[in-house]
């Protein structure tokens, strides 16, 4: 056996081999070993309460370069959350559902009901005389010889004979007896009953022969032969047949989930749950959730709501669901591993036409949120415009236009709106809505598309004016300097609400003439108008950034992508970064998912919405009442009117022409302020409010740039002030007029 001694010289030995360091020196082991056994001893005498300072110098607590580093020095304990605190954060379910603290999600619920309730009770009124009755009536005789055969057996205490009979075999005759002596007595008792009750039909059956009236004989003889009718049903073919048939879907379970989510290729997940451990936790039971069940799972660590968002094909092979059933989201008020797993019971592209909730309406308020679908669990979902531009994308085919239907007849209910439609297939799919329209053109011409391009331009101008007007309100009246419905409503100071729709944007756009700069009158539009009451409705099939500037794309608030080609595409509508977070317009499959698309900016997270559908009749009966509401109100205007596109412009004018008008030759340089007031007097139509920032803004299209500009004040003081220089404005009216001698 080998002596304690020995592996103390062993440890000794090797401990001082270790010790030298790479230049060859040997550190002094009992100095070593004391600051080691100095610094473990204060080390157990601090405590967490003894207040010492744990931030001080390491070499003060034994850790200097110079001594060996411990590593296994107990860590101090850290004291948890105390109960309250846990309690405190703990996530309190909902008392109600969210359904029914929802308004339109209750009132949407209530009408289902209400129509389930009527159509079972419409559908079974309809059979009661032509199928019901005369089925009771053939089944009446059978019925007859049911109730009598089951009345004898009764009285003949029938039902005993089997369990009498079986102890007659086995010989047990004194069971026997006493079974027939309880039989006589029953018999006694049930014959007399039975004699009694044949006595009393009897006497009723001759008094309603012979002395009661005919409305009263009528009376008992149908509910004699109904009821007997009904006791003549056989067992597999009932009186009634169904009203509503109920599709039977398997249940969701947690056994299912965990086996589908096994199979979708995740390894975190697949290891986890092979493993035996928790692959996934269920935060809540599974259940009901509108037509479907929820799921609300834990992913394991690492895994993202992306990740299995983009194996949604493979989840739904593993639930045995239709693609179009299974919606995995994410839950916002949590972390990025909160799943929330939705299967439907119906795939949603099976749903049908989704009814607009408006398209029987009489009025609507355009600063209020518009119906625009429902998403794959049945709920509404709305889109606002005021202060949002909104871009809409897809192949051909799969519903864009119809989306611009709802968003167009949404705006033209409200009659204080001034809608500019352009529709740049020339297909008429918005020509029910032409007699509301103050700008409105179908096609795809070269016409069509300047008078697009036009209306671009003067949208603005209408931009400008709309700033400068909004910047002269008081306070009180606008103290968030942006439109409401207070202001809207004052048609004297014209700032109601303006949507512009255009439709195939991409033949704008693109077009080689007029596109650049439809294109920066757009954007320019989108980042200034959104405040002021302009709204923009884009709609394109090829979103790329040749036919959609960049500029207009990553400023749109609002995005709706059915179903796009690729990547590029997808991102193009729905924002850089959507296809790598999961949100997918690619997944949708051509035309199966017509008007399925994804929704983004109206809601917390992008979410999943069908669309509404109108027809051009329906769209046609919406126009109509829009008219009427505008021509009662006294709001029908430009084309709506039948006035040509000269006369709905405003004013005609040349603003290079109008400041040199007011700038003489002899004054070389002038300020951006004076020039503002001296057109504001000049037209006060068009320049009236405006400021110095504006006649920037207005001239640096036309490459005239603002400087220093040195100058006297009214009261005689010598300062310097942003203006420009009539050289350059000659410079850039001669250029102009030399592009337009050109062209």
């Amino acid at each position: 056996m080998k002596h304690p001694d020995d592996d103390n010289e062993l440890f000794n030995r090797l401990e001082a081999e270790m010790a030298a360091d790479s230049d060859g020196h040997v550190v002094d082991l009992d100095k070593a070993r004391s600051a080691r056994t100095a610094s473990a001893d204060r080390a157990s005498d601090a405590s967490p309460d003894s207040g010492a300072d744990r931030s001080a110098d390491p070499s003060e607590a034994g850790l200097d370069d110079s001594g060996p580093t411990l590593v296994d020095r107990p860590a101090p304990a850290q004291s948890g959350p105390g109960l309250i605190d846990r309690i405190r954060d703990s996530k309190r379910l909902d008392v109600l559902p969210a359904w029914v603290k929802s308004g339109p999600e209750f009132a949407e619920a209530m009408r289902w009901l209400a129509g389930h309730v009527w159509h079972t009770i419409a559908f079974h009124t309809v059979r009661v005389p032509f199928l019901y009755v005369p089925k009771l009536i053939w089944r009446s005789p059978r019925g007859l010889a049911n109730t009598l055969t089951r009345i004898g057996r009764w009285a003949v205490d029938a039902e005993g004979e089997p369990l009498r009979q079986a102890e007659a075999r086995r010989e047990n005759s004194e069971l026997y007896l006493k079974l027939s002596r309880q039989r006589d007595r029953r018999v006694r008792l049930r014959m007399l009953l039975t004699i009694l009750g044949a006595l009393f039909t009897l006497a009723m059956g001759l008094y309603l022969v012979y002395g009661a009236e005919p409305s009263t004989q009528v009376i008992a003889a149908t509910i004699t032969v109904l009821t007997l009718g009904w006791l003549g049903a056989p067992a597999d073919a009932p009186l009634a047949t169904r009203a509503v048939i109920k599709t039977e879907v398997q249940k969701l379970t947690s056994d299912i989930v965990v086996k589908a989510m096994a199979s979708i290729g995740i390894g975190q997940i697949t290891s986890a749950v092979a493993k035996g451990q928790d692959g996934i936790k269920f935060v809540a039971p599974i259940t009901r959730e509108g037509p479907g069940w929820r799921a609300d799972i834990d992913l394991p660590l690492g895994v993202t709501v992306a990740d299995v968002a983009d194996r949604r094909a493979r989840l739904a092979s593993g639930l045995r669901r239709p693609l179009g059933c299974v919606w995995p989201d994410a839950d916002p008020s949590e972390h990025e591993g909160r799943l929330i797993l939705w299967v439907g019971d119906r795939d949603l592209s099976k749903t049908g036409l989704v009814k607009w909730p408006l398209a029987n309406a009489c009025k609507h308020d355009i600063f209020k949120r518009i119906p625009f679908g429902i998403d794959p669990r049945g709920r509404a979902q709305s889109v606002p415009m005021i202060q949002h531009n909104i871009l809409i994308g897809s192949l051909p085919g799969q519903g864009k236009t119809a989306s611009v239907r709802v968003l167009a007849c949404g705006a033209a209910m409200d009659p204080s709106v001034e809608l500019w439609l352009h529709e740049n297939k020339g297909t008429g799919d918005l020509d029910s809505l032409e007699c509301v329209s103050h700008r409105f053109v179908s096609g795809i011409d070269d016409d069509s598309i300047k008078y697009a391009a036009d209306s671009l331009k003067l949208l603005r101008e209408e931009v400008m004016r709309r700033a400068a007007a909004i910047k002269k309100l008081p306070r009180d009246l606008c103290p968030d300097k942006r439109i409401t419905r207070a202001i809207a409503d004052k048609r004297s100071l014209r700032l109601w609400p303006l949507v512009g729709v255009f439709d195939e944007c991409q033949n704008l756009f693109g077009h080689p003439k007029y596109g650049k700069q439809a294109g920066d009158d757009a954007e320019f539009i989108i980042k200034l108008g959104r405040a002021l009451g302009v709204i923009l409705i884009l709609a394109t099939q090829r979103p790329d950034k040749d036919s959609l500037p960049t500029g207009i794309s990553g400023n749109v608030s609002i995005r709706f992508a059915l179903k796009v080609a690729g990547q590029v595409e997808n991102d193009m509508i729905l924002g850089t970064s959507a296809y790598k977070n999961g949100v997918r317009a690619t997944s949708f499959r051509p035309e199966i998912d017509a008007g399925n698309g994804y929704l983004a900016g109206a809601t917390a997270l992008p979410v999943v919405v069908r669309t509404a559908y109108l027809d051009d009749p329906a769209t046609n009966a919406i126009a109509q009442r829009a008219y009427a509401l505008r021509k009662a109100e006294g709001t029908l205007s430009g084309h709506a009117l039948g006035e040509d596109p000269e006369a709905v412009t405003g004013p005609s004018y040349d603003l290079l022409a109008d400041v040199a008008a007011i700038v003489p030759p002899s004054e070389e340089r002038v300020w951006n302020e004076r020039i503002a007031a001296r057109l504001a007097e000049l037209r006060p139509e068009v320049y009236g409010g405006w400021k110095g920032e504006n006649v920037t803004s207005a001239l640096k299209p036309h490459g005239i740039k603002t400087r220093d500009v040195a100058g006297t004040t009214d009261d005689g003081t010598r300062t310097t002030r942003r203006g420009i220089t009539r050289a350059d404005l000659t410079k850039a009216i001669a250029e102009r007029d030399e592009r337009r001698g050109a062209a």
